[in-house]
This record gives structure tokens, C-alpha cells and sequence, in this order.
């Protein structure tokens, strides 16, 4: 039973028993205290005010005594149940308005074909029916995810790896967590710009962000402990990483004793070429590879999974049978039907699709105002304008219903400005009206 929220003021000329009367009185004409509701016991809320019984009682006698309480044997006095003659109604409740969602154009929010919808719910359905285990998960993930996983990552990125390689993660935040706790202490490389999430990761573990020129070869770690990039597909920028970059960075790894983290959010959405091998394939001991089910089946999943270089296995290992750091059994559950039955496949050949429709949508309505940053590949495309010429058109676009980002949030010493235009997060009528406001806001000027 909770508290009366009334104070009672001695310095008052009017006596206790009165305000308590008069502030109870003003709950119930308000709707702070609904009718039926139980009030504290004299004796309690006596001790509570610190004041003598009688004054709680002299409250409660002439408020029975007006109709707003009622006494019931046994069990004290509540609120009373029916309207109460000459009260006026309570007031109702004001609850903030909501505030109209944006229809995000970022660079994150993939397309989902809702004609999958069935399979969807038949994985939830088989959840349910699941027995689920009697304590903590296991820490790596479940084997038959794990096993999955594995046939996926050779099959589509050319990463060939057993079962027991491949850790189920929360995401990719959760698997760059992970890695750092078994790393030694020392700054962290990331590509500038990049992925705003691992740069905020990192700093959370109290770990010093060094910046790594985004589209220039990676010749120097010096005293870092990692290295974070985006080979197959540069985020924000599109470019995937040449071949002797791929090797350059790789050969500054291994004299540096840094360790790479490979973030492969969306590869399997090239559409212009095959999709790149993941770094990991060409130096799996000096190489931490992560992938996301973000951008293939949902971002609020929050799943992802990892393969370790085996000289960290048993400390990201520890640290993770410790910290009980992994995503729930359902959602690991309804992974497994999800690839089992072929619901991945399909979204991802669907997405895969619809993202090269759009795509030359977006370059036909910008190009004659801004300048592409790299290949438009997955879901989104970056472009190069004045700093206060892609303001006006976020404005614009938000002023219309759209969110879209700036490039230059995405940066840190580099210094890009611009827009990122995801176009996976709206229906194709969205989209043809976003970009209508976004070319006639770039046409201005």
C-alpha cells in the first residue's frame, strides 16, 4: 500500500487534521486516488506524518462523515467505490503527444519483405513450444546456432570454420566488448569516418580512439591494441578496401602485434559485384571477424556472432562464462528456425533485390547536385556537399517526415561533410518523396 503524497505544515493556522482532510480530499477530485483505492492504517500513516492517531482520525471521520471514504469491518477505510454527489469528475491524466516518427533514411535500417511474414511467426511458434534451459545460457551460443552459422559464413564469405569456432554475440557492440576484455590495454584504431557505435564502445572501456584516414592504406598501430574496419563495404564511405590494403593492413598488424576486428555488417547486399571475402580468410590468427543479424533479418534482434583468433578463444571465453554477456535463448532459439527453414536466405536474395532497384533511384535524384563518396552498394549511399547546404536538405527532410544523416556526424579529424542516404527503412513511396525533398532542397542552392 503506498504512501499518501500529502504534507502537513505546523507553522499553518489551519489545524492538522483539516489540511490532511482538505489535500485527501483534492487526491480524490483529481484522480491521484481512484475509487476502491485502500488507505494506510491510522496507525501507519500516523508514524509516517509524525503526528498522534487522533489527528488521522479526526481527517478520516469527516471525510466518511461527506462521503468521500468509507469504513469496511476488518479492513479500515478506502476510497469510496461509486460517484459521490456534488464531487466533481476527476481529472483525467495528461500523457504526452506523440511526437510523429521520422521515416529513417540512415545508414542502418534494412528492408523487410513482410511476405515472409509466415516463417516468421512459425519460428516464434516453435520458441514457444521449446523447453527452455534451467539456468544461464551457454556463454558461446547455442550448437545448433553455432553450426549454422558456420555452414553460412563458408558459404556466403568464404570463411571456413568449424562450429566451435563461431561465438553467438548480442550484436556487434557486444562482440567488440568482448574482444576487448581479452586484449591488453592500449588505444584502439578505428577508420575515420566510421562507425559511430565502436567508436563509442571503445571509449567506454576507457581505451584512447586513434584515427585511421578512412581511404588511405594502414601502415602504422604503433602502440594500439586493435584495429577496426569495414573492408567490404567502408562505413560511410562505400569504398571496399583494394587488395594491397587488405595485405598492407594485415602486414601492420602482425609487426605491431595488433589485432584486427573485422565489422562485415553487409556484405552479402552487393549487388554492382560478387561479394568481397572477408578479411578473415587471408590471416585468421591476426584477424577477429564479427557479423550482425542487424542487416539481414532485424536490428532490434540484437544478435550477432564472432570467430576468434585461437590465441583469444579461451580469454573472450572467460570473460563472457563471467559476465553471462549473451543474447537471450528465444532469440537464439528463433535464429536457428530462421536459417533452418531458409527465412534468411530469403529476405537477404529479397533485400539484395529491392536495394538494386533503388539504388540507381537515389544516384538518378542526387547526382545532379552532390558528388558520390564511393560505390553505392547495401542499403545506403554517401554524398559530398557543403556543410550548409546538406543541413538545409536534413532540415528539409525532416521538415517532410525524413530522417537522414549527416556526414559529418560520422567524422572525428577528417574533415567530410556531406549526406548519408540509407534507403532500405521506407516503402518505395517514401522514398520517391523523400528524394523529391531532397533534390528540390539541393536545387535551391
Amino acid at each position: 500500500m503506498p504512501a499518501l503524497p500529502v504534507l502537513l505544515d505546523r507553522s499553518e493556522a489551519r489545524p492538522l487534521g483539516t489540511q490532511l482532510a482538505d489535500q485527501v480530499r483534492r487526491l480524490v477530485l483529481d484522480g491521484g486516488l481512484a475509487p476502491g483505492t485502500r488507505l494506510p492504517s491510522t496507525r501507519r500513516l500516523a508514524a509516517e506524518l509524525g503526528v498522534s492517531r487522533a489527528v488521522i482520525e479526526q481527517a478520516w471521520d469527516q471525510l466518511r462523515a461527506e462521503g468521500w471514504l468509507e469504513a469496511r469491518q476488518g479492513s479500515g477505510s478506502w476510497v469510496a467505490g461509486g460517484p459521490i454527489t456534488g464531487a466533481a469528475a476527476p481529472r483525467p491524466r495528461r500523457t504526452p503527444a506523440a511526437a510523429r516518427p521520422l521515416v529513417p533514411l540512415d545508414a542502418g535500417t534494412p528492408w523487410i519483405d513482410t511476405r515472409h511474414a509466415a516463417a516468421w511467426r512459425r519460428a516464434w511458434r516453435e520458441v514457444s513450444a521449446a523447453a527452455p534451459p534451467r539456468g544461464y545460457d551457454d556463454p558461446q551460443g547455442l550448437p545448433e546456432l553455432r553450426t549454422l552459422l558456420a555452414e553460412r559464413l563458408g558459404r556466403t564469405r568464404g570463411l571456413v570454420v568449424d562450429p566451435g569456432d563461431v561465438l553467438v554475440t548480442a550484436g556487434t557492440s557486444a562482440g567488440l566488448r568482448h574482444l576487448l576484455a581479452a586484449l591488453p590495454r592500449g588505444p584502439v584504431a578505428i577508420e575515420d569516418p566510421g562507425y559511430r557505435a565502436a567508436v563509442l564502445t571503445v571509449r567506454e572501456t576507457g581505451r584512447e580512439v586513434r584515427d585511421l584516414p578512412a581511404l588511405e592504406p594502414v601502415t602504422d598501430l604503433g602502440d594500439c591494441s586493435a584495429a577496426y574496419v569495414t573492408p567490404a563495404h567502408q562505413h560511410p564511405l562505400g569504398r571496399v578496401m583494394p587488395a594491397d590494403d587488405r595485405l598492407t593492413l594485415l602486414a601492420t598488424a602482425r609487426r605491431d602485434g595488433a589485432l584486427v576486428v573485422e565489422d562485415d555488417y553487409d556484405s552479402e547486399f552487393r549487388y554492382d559485384v560478387a561479394p568481397v571475402p572477408a578479411l578473415s580468410t587471408l590471416d585468421p590468427d591476426t584477424v577477429a571477424y564479427l557479423g550482425t543479424a542487424s542487416k539481414s533479418v532485424l536490428p532490434s534482434l540484437r544478435l550477432g556472432w564472432m570467430v576468434v583468433p585461437p590465441h583469444l578463444r579461451e580469454a573472450v571465453d572467460r570473460h563472457r562464462l563471467v559476465t553471462h554477456d549473451a543474447p537471450p535463448w528465444p532469440v537464439q532459439r528463433a535464429m536457428v528456425a530462421l536459417l533452418r527453414d531458409g527465412y534468411v536466405d530469403a529476405v537477404v536474395r529479397s533485400a539484395r533485390r529491392t536495394y538494386a532497384d533503388r539504388a540507381p533511384r537515389v544516384v538518378a535524384a542526387l547526382s545532379p547536385y552532390a558528388e558520390l563518396a564511393g560505390p553505392v552498394a547495401g542499403m545506403y549511399s554517401t554524398w559530398l556537399l557543403p556543410h550548409a547546404t546538406a543541413v538545409r536538405a536534413c532540415a528539409a527532410a525532416e521538415a517532410a517526415g525524413f530522417r537522414v544523416n549527416l556526414l559529418g556526424d560520422y567524422c572525428r579529424t577528417a574533415r567530410l561533410t556531406g549526406l548519408v542516404v540509407g534507403f532500405g527503412g521506407a516503402t518505395d513511396e517514401q522514398l520517391d518523396e523523400a528524394l523529391r525533398v531532397l533534390a528540390g532542397s539541393l536545387a535551391g542552392g
